[in-house]
């Protein structure tokens, strides 16, 4: 897929496109659907595309910090549109100063050089300074560079709208289950393993200590059933129970995503990881001593054997 940095207007394109617009942060079900209808809509000359934002209007606009962190990162985003068939990726930077594009400037000035056959957007859609125009507006306006605009329903989970704002609201309460059903897959983050304290190692129960997840939604803080994917040519998975949070009982003073692999041995340093949470099973809790807490540890493991079916 062809990546494209775009600090403005984007440059001249004379290759025939299908334009998805929107920010993509997870490449939802709902994202998945206009995906879906780009690839319908796209004849065999033309390239399908997409022009993504790379940070939330609300954050950069406001500061408003729910709106900071993301579902995905940019590499994650890249990677999920490759597989869904994006031949071309524009990564759009907001700004203060980008915010300023009237609808008319974006229409005339910003998809006219991309020679865009057919837009794709969500019902939803709004674009423009203080988000001035829609849906319907793009497609008028639309049609003065003869483009046509598809405007895709969104998707709905139990009458509700699957959004990205919802999902990381989900995760954000460790909603593991809902968020999975809104995203299609498992919630994940990728990192690298980091050199920690080894006291888990200390404890009988060896972690991997998650690195560089800063840009991710926090999940709630406890203890969950998940997946670890080891990135490599052959991906490897292993059931893990994952600990996210400040870890009290030890007097943490940060957000750590750290992960127990079942029946795994081995030395992950410096190694990139893809943790997926699948279930919360229970809040963080300062526990009284560290005694207390391996025993509470070894119940976690049972309880997750138990679960997969992996008793002993």
């Amino acid at each position: 897929m062809e990546t494209i940095e775009v600090h403005g207007q984007p440059p001249h394109n004379s290759d025939p496109v299908v334009l998805i617009i929107g920010k993509m942060d997870g490449v939802h079900l709902g994202h998945q659907s206009l995906l879906k209808e780009a690839k319908r809509l796209a004849g065999p000359e033309d390239q399908v595309a997409v022009y993504g934002f790379s940070d939330h209007p609300k954050w950069v606009l406001r500061g408003d910090e729910e709106f900071k962190y993301a579902l995905s990162t940019e590499q994650d985003k890249r990677l999920r549109l490759e597989q869904y068939g994006v031949d071309r990726y524009y990564h759009v930077h907001f700004t203060k100063e980008y915010a300023k594009t009237s609808p008319e400037e974006f229409v005339l000035e910003h998809l006219k050089r991309l020679n865009v056959r057919q837009v794709v957007v969500g019902e939803d859609f709004r674009f423009g300074k203080g988000r001035g125009s829609d849906a319907e507006g793009l497609a008028e306006l639309c049609q003065s560079i003869g483009t046509d605009v598809s405007i895709v329903p969104g998707v709905m989970l139990n009458g509700s709208k699957v959004s990205s704002t919802d999902i990381r609201s989900q995760v954000s309460k460790g909603r593991m289950e809902v968020a999975q059903a809104m995203l299609g897959r498992p919630f994940e983050l990728t990192g690298t393993v980091e050199k920690g304290e080894q006291l888990g190692r200390q404890l009988g129960f060896p972690t991997l200590n998650v690195g560089q997840i800063d840009d991710y939604v926090k999940v709630k803080p406890g203890v969950y059933l998940g997946l670890v994917q080891l990135v490599q040519e052959a991906p490897e998975y292993y059931y893990t129970l994952i600990s996210a949070g400040y870890r009290p009982t030890v007097n943490g003073d940060s957000y750590k995503v750290e992960a127990y692999l079942l029946d795994f041995a081995g030395d992950l340093y410096n190694q990139s990881v893809t943790v997926k949470f699948l279930r919360h099973l229970r809040g963080e809790e300062n526990f009284n001593g560290m005694d207390a807490l391996v025993d509470q540890m070894k119940k976690d493991e049972q309880n997750a054997r138990e679960i997969l079916g992996l008793e002993d």
